[in-house]
């Protein structure tokens, strides 16, 4: 039994050259969208953790957030 990717593959292997290489840059396209998230959330993180090293913010447990969002 082929597995999707697999018969999907074999599709793209019939394309002309050119049809592969405009669909691989629409894929790379789309997985450099995720690292421009990764990359704004990693901004967000090290924002967070600065202000927690000068002292601007506090840092809470896992455990403490969990127990606020109970309450809540």
């Amino acid at each position: 039994m082929h597995h999707p990717i697999e018969s999907l593959a074999e599709e793209v292997q019939q394309l002309p050259s050119d049809a592969r290489t405009q669909l691989l840059d629409r894929v790379v396209a789309s997985l450099d969208r995720d690292r421009e998230w990764d990359a704004a959330w990693d901004a967000v993180a090290a924002q967070r953790d600065a202000e927690i090293e000068s002292g601007a913010s506090t840092a809470a447990s896992g455990s403490e957030v969990i127990a606020r969002l109970r309450k809540e």
